[in-house]
């Protein structure tokens, strides 16, 4: 019934439609600019950045996870950073949130990593919960900052 499996660049256009259903649940569809093509390009890359797991349920997509490995100075372990995991609606709470996180960890697990991590919209209570009840702690210490890429390009043309 379900079923995870690693991402291929032929499921390219599944991706970038569940993204955009994720932009729209966290009211963000404006910023999902991501296409079919470029997410094509990127698991075509010989050194993807990013990887992908798909869920299916019945043999039909029902939801992703979308992470990177980074590297914490503090643990000198690798990490493994969830960018996004989205479920549709209608299979909520079947288990398949779950299944992809367990994947996940047995993926960190394998590469050693020291630290597992995600952000979460503050007002996104029904995923605050939901990772609480897998012994997640919420980094209340950290603020995430972000540069756009017109601030970019202002850092990087400074002399």
């Amino acid at each position: 019934m379900l079923n995870i499996r690693p991402a291929t660049p032929a499921d390219a256009a599944i991706i970038a439609a569940l993204v955009r259903e994720l932009a729209d649940y966290e009211k963000l569809l404006d910023e999902a600019k991501g296409t079919a093509a470029e997410f094509a390009r990127e698991l075509e890359s010989p050194n993807p950045v990013i990887h992908v797991l798909i869920a299916e349920w019945n043999g039909e997509p029902c939801g992703f996870a979308l992470y990177f490995f980074n590297f914490s100075t503090f643990v000198a372990r690798p990490g493994l950073y969830l960018e996004d995991l989205f479920v549709r609606p209608q299979l909520r709470s079947k288990g398949v949130g779950r299944a992809l996180l367990r994947a996940l960890a047995r993926i960190a697990q394998a590469r050693h990593c020291g630290r597992m991590e995600w952000a979460v919209l503050d007002w996104n209570e029904p995923a605050l919960k939901f990772y609480r009840t897998l012994g997640a702690r919420q980094m209340k210490e950290w603020i995430v900052h972000r540069l756009t890429p017109i601030e970019i390009g202002k850092l990087a043309a400074e002399s």
